[in-house]
This record gives C-alpha cells, structure tokens and sequence, in this order.
C-alpha cells in the first residue's frame, strides 16, 4: 500500500494597536488590542491557510486573497480557511491532522482554545481530535514581546483522497 502524503508550514504576523479585541482561531476575543489587518487579521487562521496552500504547493493567502483588492476587507478568515480547504479537496487531498502555535503576550487564549479546535475541525471537514493550538509568549522579548503583534505557526498533514485515483 502506498501512501501520498504531503505536509505544509504556515507562518504570519500582524501588527497590534489599542482597540476592543482580537479574531484568533475564528473566536473573537475581547482585549485591549486590535490586530491591523485588510481582514479580519486572524492570523491562525492565516497561517494555517498557508500551510494547507503549501502542502498542494499552491502559493499562499497573499497570491490567492490579495491585500489590495477590496472584495477581501474585513473578510472573515474562515470564509478563507474553506475556500482553501476546497482547493485542497480539488488538489485530491484532504487534511489528516494540524497543529498550529499562537506567539503572542496578549491575549491569554487558553480558555478559547477548544472553541478554536472546534471552529477549525468543523472548516476543515475533521474530527476535533485532530486539531492541535497550542500558546506561547516570547517571554517579553523582541517585537511580540514589546506587545508590538501577534504571530501564528501551523502545520498541516493531508493525505491523497480516496476519491482521488
């Protein structure tokens, strides 16, 4: 039995200001922070969008959702994670597992990570079970640790459908 198997790595990062709260995982969290961004600025989400592109060797959100055009402003980006996750479908792939890491000093998330894991398996089309987030600080160094942004990791495993060949 011969398996086709493919991994992609997500990286992004956006800047943080003053304001009500942050999207992260799909869940709005209310915080003294706003992420600046030309959509929502859910930089999990982002992240793991680039890796599941990266995994079909696609590019990334940038090439697909570009920054300047304005049909993306404000956009939710779970309506990007399930456009992504249907490219993949169409690649002839589905997501097996992920796991994704948060860099931030703020917001605490531990809480809302479960509603993330769900929010995510649900997009993704898997069982919660294999859906990892996980948070670290950058324990007050550098750039996220000045409270200057938010950054996300994520890691994507798909197999070939079954559907496929």
């Amino acid at each position: 039995m011969s398996f086709d198997m493919r991994i992609g790595h997500g990286f992004d990062i956006h800047r943080i200001e003053p304001g009500e709260g942050v999207t992260l995982g799909g869940v709005f969290i209310a915080c003294e922070y706003r992420i600046i961004a030309h959509s929502d600025g859910d930089v999990l989400i982002h992240a793991l969008c680039d890796a599941l592109l990266g995994a079909i060797a696609a590019g990334d959100i940038g090439k697909l959702f570009p920054d300047n055009d304005p049909q993306f402003k404000g956009i939710d980006s779970r309506k990007l994670l399930r456009i992504v996750v249907e490219r993949v479908r169409l690649a002839g792939f589905a997501p097996v597992n992920i796991d994704c890491t948060l860099v931030a000093e703020a917001p605490r998330v531990i809480k809302h990570v479960p509603a993330m894991c769900a929010l995510l398996a649900q997009d993704l089309g898997i069982a919660v079970d294999r859906v990892n987030v996980k948070a670290t600080t950058n324990e007050g160094m550098g750039h996220l640790g000045r409270k200057e942004g938010i950054a996300a990791h994520a890691v994507a495993l798909l197999a070939a459908s079954p559907h496929n060949g």
